[in-house]
């Protein structure tokens, strides 16, 4: 079987400072698997939500799988994500400080082929924060260029 799965939130690195990040499952429909595997995901305006003791996951966009019949998921709907209570109630404890928000950081397959969701407690980047980030990526990127 084919664990290659791995979809990143490119974005959220360059938006936020991830403090803590956390695995969890995903509550999923078989067609929503399948249009996973195929690697059609957009984390685009995503985000999580504590909903009564529950986290979910919101504007979470997986396309509909190609070959679904009548039977096929709505592609922007809200996902219940799997984690422990006291891992949700120390993720709230972190969500009441102020500047706190909970952002999807990447979908990828366990060893065992389940669909896995990283979650990150994040505090968002100022502009000259983001400005600091470019400036570091290009330093490596040349610094990778000049030792080859």
């Amino acid at each position: 079987m084919n664990h290659s799965l791995s979809i990143k939130n490119r974005s959220a690195y360059y938006e936020y400072f991830v403090d803590a990040t956390y695995q969890a499952g995903l509550v999923l429909l078989g067609t929503e698997v399948k249009s996973l595997r195929e690697g059609k995901a957009s984390f685009n305006d995503s985000y999580c939500i504590i909903h009564k003791g529950e986290i979910w996951i919101k504007s979470l966009h997986i396309s509909p799988y190609s070959h679904g019949t009548v039977n096929n998921h709505d592609p922007d709907r809200d996902r219940k994500l799997l984690l422990q209570k006291r891992e949700i109630k120390k993720i709230e404890a972190k969500l009441k400080e102020k500047g706190y928000t909970l952002i999807p950081l990447r979908i990828y397959m366990n060893d065992r082929g389940l669909v896995k969701l990283e979650i990150g407690l994040a505090k968002g980047k100022k502009l000259y924060d983001k400005r600091e980030s470019i400036k570091k990526r290009d330093v490596e990127r040349d610094l990778k260029k000049y030792l080859k």
